[in-house]
């Protein structure tokens, strides 16, 4: 396993005199509970976890009263073990299974800011209720490409992509690395056997495998926490599920389509009958929407429609499993749809920057596949192409349209450039993308 960027918020939070319960959301496998127990506790005294999943009789520490004082004590009973509130780590894991938990952080971040509470889970997003404003939220996502750079090792390659350095044969070792990404994706097992086998071959395997299990897994899922509380079909869910990289095998133009409801679900066509199973993924970060508006003007929310939206997959890696593409297809970059696969590794590396949802522009022919709103209060378009090719109709239309004080282009290519207005950058740097849009 390999260090993480988001370890740099929970220091940032250690430091504070007083602090709110840190409430780690994301899917399942992405690496929350060892970002917690192993590489952030590894700064305290002594880490105490209670995993609600693997041992659900300690929901009964829970089940009367819910002062701080009162369940350390009796964690302490439990456990036979003892705490101290100013040096060690309490983690909740898998919170999301025991709500009594989940409503007890808002007692230790009112009569005990100065302990260290962590809680984490997958299906935080489902619950029936949550301490609003007594926790501090932060989502994890998979791996992203830098911390990706980062597992290969090479600390030269890192610092020369945090500067967005340019050069042939940095860009030779960077789009290397990229369409490696995007075989491999961000789920950290993956990526720990792809840097941990000795062979090209076993490493496309194991990576292969894992993959496999990742998705049966999610699948399985469905079916535990889809339930009748929840008033979600889990075949429904997973019929959804399937279908994203489906229909991602008929957007062979540069652009993705938007979703399609129709022929999904058999007698299902419209976007309310789909809307509970799709909220379902989009709550437990499987899938995430890119909101297609007419109008690119802050606020972007006031001007979306809920039914106009495309779909991505959380993970690169599991999008093209799910797509059954070959590390080979991925290494010719040759493939039809591979303007998809390039849009969806954008969409997540831009979630990674923390701007949830995203928004495209849609105009007659004319499609931008971002828009990223600056600190200045401005609309910055942000065209994505998986090939080299700079010249991009809908990019002249839209600036002519709106004229915007900037625009950015991320292309296949090492190909560069800056005029007036527009920006091209190689596709692994999209994530600079807030740097760039200042």
């Amino acid at each position: 396993m390999y260090n993480r960027t988001i370890i740099d918020k929970l220091q940032a939070w250690k430091q504070k005199s007083n602090r709110k319960p840190i409430l780690l959301d994301g899917a399942r496998q992405t690496g929350k509970s060892y970002l917690l127990k192993e590489l952030f506790g590894a700064q305290f005294n002594q880490v105490i976890v209670l995993d609600f999943l693997e041992n659900p009789e300690l929901a009964d520490i829970f089940s009367n009263k819910k002062t701080p004082e009162y369940l350390l004590q009796q964690i302490e009973y439990t456990l036979d073990i003892e705490f101290n509130p100013n040096t060690d780590l309490l983690i909740l894991d898998e919170i999301g299974e025991c709500q009594n938990a989940v409503d007890s952080l808002k007692y230790f971040a009112e009569k005990a800011p100065q302990m260290f509470v962590c809680a984490s889970g997958s299906n935080i997003g489902l619950l029936n209720s949550f301490p609003v404003g007594k926790v501090t939220g932060l989502e994890m996502h998979p791996m992203s490409f830098e911390e990706f750079l980062m597992a290969s090792g090479s600390k030269a390659i890192v610092n020369a992509w945090r500067k967005r350095e340019m050069s042939p044969a940095l860009h030779r070792k960077l789009f290397q690395h990229l369409k490696d990404y995007y075989y491999v994706g961000g789920m950290p097992e993956a990526v720990t056997a792809w840097f941990n086998e000795d062979s090209l071959r076993n490493r496309v395997n194991a990576v292969s495998q894992i993959h496999f299990d990742l998705v049966a897994g999610y699948i399985r899922d469905f079916g535990k926490y889809a339930d009748v509380g929840n008033k979600v079909n889990a075949a429904h869910i997973e019929a959804i599920f399937r279908n994203i990289p489906l229909q991602l095998r008929t957007s062979l133009t540069d652009s993705v389509n938007r979703y399609r409801f129709k022929e999904v679900i058999p007698k299902k066509n419209r976007y309310r009958e789909l809307a509970g199973p799709i909220d379902w993924l989009v709550k437990t970060h499987l899938v995430s929407k890119n909101y297609i508006v007419k109008t690119p003007k802050t606020p972007l929310a006031a001007y979306r429609q809920d039914n106009l939206f495309k779909l991505f997959m959380f993970d690169i890696g599991l999008l093209g499993h799910m797509l059954d593409l070959k590390y080979d297809e991925h290494q010719d970059q040759n493939y039809a749809f591979k303007g998809y696969v390039t849009e969806n590794f954008a969409q997540n590396e831009i979630l990674m920057t923390g701007y949830n949802p995203t928004y495209a522009w849609r105009s007659g022919e004319s499609e931008i596949e971002f828009l990223y709103p600056s600190e200045n209060g401005s609309i910055i378009p942000v065209e994505i192409k998986s090939g080299a090719r700079t010249k991009a109709k809908s990019l002249s239309v839209y600036i002519k349209k709106h004229q915007p004080y900037k625009a950015l282009k991320f292309i296949g290519s090492d190909g560069s450039g800056t005029d007036q207005t527009l920006q091209v950058l190689p596709l692994y740097y999209v994530s600079h993308i807030a740097k760039l849009s200042q």
